[in-house]
């Protein structure tokens, strides 16, 4: 995964009025924290940010005065309506260290024949992963099953340098038999 630089300016106006100003100058408010040390309260730059989290799990190579610090983001806030980022709390990482992170799930292949459907359970895998080599989904194959069958956590082939850091036996896809609408009772009797 590649990583993103963006420049950061360190903030020192807190509260809603100064977060309203920030957002008008094009700026996200966020802060960045992690191995211990205390927070830091900064801006970054708007657009560039929404294109790097257009990547999930993006690395991303922050400066901040001067000094240099790799984050990924941890919580992204958008505004309800108008979708547009308000906030982000990133987490700082050290190359090689090796962190949780939630992967997308991708299916691929055709079921049995039989008018079967697939019922994503949970469409993202929780895996410990290096920070610098975080894979960005994975994909499982659900070729040929047919309803009853299932996929666990297990049985899903993890990208080299990943191991699943959650739940094992968690139901990730499952296949079910489609259902059949019975046909609506005609009304019996006629008002007089």
């Amino acid at each position: 995964m590649a990583e993103v630089k963006l420049a950061a300016q360190v903030r020192t106006e807190f509260g809603k009025g100064a977060a309203r100003r920030t957002r008008r100058a094009n700026l996200v408010p966020a802060v960045v924290y992690g191995h211990g040390a205390e927070p830091v309260h900064i801006n970054l730059p708007g657009h560039d940010l929404m294109m790097a989290l257009k990547t999930a799990n993006v690395l991303i190579g922050l400066e901040i005065e001067g000094k240099d610090a790799l984050v990924i983001p941890k919580a992204v806030q958008r505004n309800p309506l108008k979708g547009d980022i308000e906030h982000v709390d990133l987490l700082t990482v050290k190359r090689g260290e090796k962190v949780n992170v939630e992967i997308a799930v991708h299916v691929e292949g055709e079921l049995a024949p039989g008018g079967n459907l697939l019922e994503y359970v949970q469409n993202t895998l929780l895996v410990e992963a290096e920070a610098t080599h975080i894979p960005e989904s994975v994909t499982v194959s659900v070729a040929g099953l047919d309803a009853g069958d299932s996929i666990l956590a297990k049985d899903i082939p993890l990208p080299k340098g990943s191991v699943l850091a959650g739940d094992e036996d968690a139901v990730v896809l499952q296949i079910v038999a489609a259902q059949a609408e019975e046909p609506a009772a005609e009304a019996e009797g006629t008002e007089a």
